[in-house]
């Protein structure tokens, strides 16, 4: 069974009632970032994620759809994205999603904006997650400590996995 979520736009990042921010330096171009980001397969290296995978056809854009599983398996959504801008000569790059139906009841709107630009050393990562729980949830002070630990681990994976590259 499917369970519609609401869509949403860019604001939604800022004031959802539940955020998590990745925001980190990573050693490699951003371009080289952006490939991780954006290639089928992508975020295999976070444990969190069981696999995701592009249900549109390149080049992506803002409609381009993919699918998500979640470790270890069980919960599946579908996504689709509202912003996809690539300035090749800056080295600036940014997509959002907002899912659009999940298998599991709970969740009203769920999504992601991620940008990578040039730092000093490599890339800048920020990385936001946004949700809004549907009906009644688990309180505040408790949800907030296991999402934010799921998050973390996402981080940590993700900056592991980008410390394994050659430098930029």
């Amino acid at each position: 069974m499917a369970y519609a979520l609401e869509s949403f736009d860019e604001d939604f990042f800022a004031t959802a009632p539940m955020r998590y921010e990745i925001d980190v330096n990573i050693p490699v171009a951003p371009d080289v970032a952006w490939a991780e980001f954006t290639r089928q397969n992508t975020l295999d290296w976070c444990r969190a994620l069981r696999g995701v995978t592009y249900t549109s056809p390149e080049p992506y854009q803002p409609g381009t759809t993919r699918s998500v599983v979640l470790a270890p398996g069980f919960i599946k959504m579908d996504e689709v994205f509202f912003i996809w801008d690539e300035d090749s000569a800056t080295q600036t790059y940014r997509h959002a999603f907002h899912g659009v139906r999940v298998n599991i009841p709970g969740l009203r709107k769920f999504g992601e904006y991620t940008e990578v630009s040039p730092a000093a050393h490599g890339s800048r990562l920020i990385w936001r997650f946004a949700m809004e729980l549907a009906g009644a949830g688990l309180p505040g002070f408790l949800s907030k400590p296991i999402s934010d630990g799921a998050f973390s681990t996402v981080q940590t994976d993700t900056i592991k996995h980008f410390a394994s590259f050659p430098s930029a």
